[in-house]
This record gives structure tokens, sequence and C-alpha cells, in this order.
């Protein structure tokens, strides 16, 4: 698991590599990964938007922006937490993601970046 503090929001990251499949005629390697959002400030939060850098092995890189996160701009009480589960297709067996959410303090209104730590995706059989 990897994890990031920024300004009281920890961000945990679990992934797996979910099998190949044909996409377009062209092999893609696919990953799952677990994001858990956990407020230790002390005050509420709110996710507003997602930015993601998602390169694969070939050094191509894909960018990932919108509203939210699976729909959703959840609110975050302090000590709690907001979980979810997304994904992405590869060209290769190899790859990494980073980011950042953009918050509010919902206390003062002010916005804020949320780092996310860049973590591995590596397909399973390629470790070896």
């Amino acid at each position: 698991m990897i994890q990031k503090i920024t300004k009281g929001i920890r961000i945990s990251v679990e992934t797996t590599f979910e099998g190949m499949l044909y996409k377009n005629y062209k092999l893609k390697y696919a990953f799952g990964y677990q994001i858990s959002i956990e407020n230790q400030s002390n005050t509420p939060v709110q996710l507003k938007s997602r930015f993601w850098e998602i390169r694969d092995a070939l050094n191509e890189t894909q960018i990932v922006a919108g509203e939210g996160v699976i729909g959703k701009q959840p609110v975050i009480n302090p000590g709690e937490s907001h979980t979810y589960n997304s994904g992405c297709l590869l060209t290769g067996p190899f790859g990494s993601m980073r980011g950042f959410y953009s918050m509010i303090d919902l206390n003062t209104g002010n916005p804020f970046k949320v780092n996310i730590p860049t973590f591995k995706l590596s397909a399973t059989y390629a470790l070896n």
C-alpha cells in the first residue's frame, strides 16, 4: 500500500493486475486500484475534481481530468473516509499513475490540492 498525507488528508492506494484483453484489435493490460481518502484534519472537506497523469512502459502519457471520482463529489468529515475502486488500461505490462484531487475546506470555502502519491502498475507475471 502506498500512502501520502497532504494538509491532513491521507491518500492510500492499493493496486491489482486484472489481466489482458484486446481493445480495438490491440492488446491492453488492465489494472485496478482502490483509493481511500481519509480526513485527518479538523474540518470537513469536499472533493471537487481529480487530475491523473498515467504513464505506461513505453513512456506514453495519458492525462485524465474531471469532476469528482466515480461520479461523486464526496463530503468527508473529520475522522471519516471515502473509498472507491477504479482502473485503467495500459499498452504495456508496466506503468505508473500520479495526480491530485482539488478539494474545498467547507469551513472556510478555501480550495486546496491533495497530492496522490505516485504508484506503480505492474503485471504480476512480468515481475519474475
